[in-house]
């Protein structure tokens, strides 16, 4: 962004006040099989239930990979567990000749009620464009679910760009392909801080997601940019979860890792207690 594009911003009235449930959701990436997925959700839900997890306040999604999806979706339903259940990826086909795909029909079929598209390891691992991330979420949006748009840059980005420049880039690009109605979700996951250990500073993902928020406003408008959900994820961690929430436009957390360790998990769900206390 340039200097007078954030003075422009600055010098702007706030966004109107908009209670936003903070969203902790946990991507498995390519971990578990059905039956450890069942073990984990179970050991979860006992967790959560120890603690007395108030999900009105904090909302809780687990990202299963897609062969685990049955199995997750019969335990939520058969023990009322009220956990949200989310797929890793879409096709942007409806259907076809597209072997190894999962189309949005099939997934809103298994309860599903958010999509990952455009995490850094399916742009770097397998290539995928700002474009084909916005036809993904068109998909997800047009079956009935809440896609979750991740964006973020390297380290070379970040120092060629700045901050915020690339995230808002390929966050305009996704929404051009989204009805001006849709729900969604923003996930900042920048790449330098997933999996390294090294999560960016909880003043960094604040600034990221002002700007993405503020972008947002420009795109969909005041209420939209109000209730959108900005997420933070790389290397997430009970121990600086509550940093990430105190900031006023961080509504949550994308956990990797941390998600497939249920009481690590649980402390991070539990950040509430962590503010409050700091």
């Amino acid at each position: 962004m340039t200097g007078n594009t954030q003075e422009g911003a600055d010098a702007r009235q706030p966004l109107p006040f908009m209670e936003r449930t903070p969203l902790i959701a946990g991507n498995w990436k390519m971990n578990l099989d059905h039956l450890q997925a069942i073990a984990l959700v179970q050991k979860l839900a006992w967790g959560l239930s120890d603690v007395r997890h108030d999900f009105s306040a904090a909302e809780v999604a687990v990202f299963p990979p897609f062969t685990d999806l049955r199995s997750v979706q019969t335990l939520l339903a058969a023990d009322k567990l009220s956990l949200t259940l989310g797929a890793q990826d879409v096709s942007p086909h409806e259907a076809g000749a597209y072997t190894g795909d999962i189309s949005a029909a099939m997934l809103a079929k298994l309860d599903v009620s958010y999509v990952l598209v455009g995490h850094s390891e399916r742009r770097q691992g397998h290539g995928e464009s700002d474009e084909t991330v916005g036809l993904k979420a068109r998909a997800a949006h047009a079956s009935g679910m809440v896609p979750m748009i991740c964006v973020g840059e390297t380290a070379a980005d970040l120092e060629e760009h700045g901050a915020a420049a690339i995230p808002v880039a390929q966050l305009t690009t996704a929404l051009a392909q989204l009805p001006e109605d849709a729900e969604f979700v923003v996930a900042y996951e920048p790449v330098w801080a997933i999996g390294s250990g090294q999560a960016a500073t909880p003043e960094q993902a604040e600034d990221v997601a002002r700007a993405l928020r503020e972008h947002l406003r420009d795109l969909r408008g005041d209420d939209r940019a109000a209730r959108t959900r900005i997420l933070y994820g790389g290397s997430v961690a009970s121990q600086n979860i509550a940093g990430f929430m105190r900031q006023p436009n961080v509504d949550g957390a994308l956990v990797g890792g941390a998600s497939l360790k249920v009481d690590e998990f649980t402390r991070i769900i539990q950040f509430q207690k962590h503010v409050t206390a700091g």
